[in-house]
């Protein structure tokens, strides 16, 4: 026998019986998509002559803190796009390395691998 291409009749007393389209997984809401934490961008790893560093660019509004930069010992203040980094290969593994993570103006640390040449 054929399935019915008919809609289910509602149950009452049921709310949301019937083949509907759920939202979610297991039909609860769908999260809103944080579109700014979209655009902040990835990690990427970046070798230099004094190791392997993973960087992670901040954009201005996701900027909320004042930091001071190791580059130039000035203030990265809140909604100053600029870059976190971290050591890969730290003496005490990764973590270590996460755990000293600084922030950087873009410019102070484009321009930091000229102190080594």
């Amino acid at each position: 026998m054929p399935r019915s291409n008919r809609p289910r009749r509602p149950v009452p007393g049921r709310a949301g019986s019937g083949k509907s389209a759920k939202p979610g997984a297991k039909g609860g809401p769908v999260p809103e998509l944080d579109l700014e934490r979209a655009r902040s961008g990835f990690a990427r790893r970046e070798s230099a002559p004094d190791g392997e560093w993973s960087v992670r660019p901040i954009t201005a509004g996701r900027a909320e803190k004042t930091y001071i930069c190791p580059g130039c010992s000035t203030a990265v203040l809140p909604g100053v796009a600029h870059l976190v980094v971290w050591s890969e290969d730290h003496l005490f593994g990764a973590a270590a390395g996460l755990a000293e993570r600084r922030h950087w103006h873009t410019n102070c640390w484009t321009s930091r691998s000229y102190r080594y040449r």
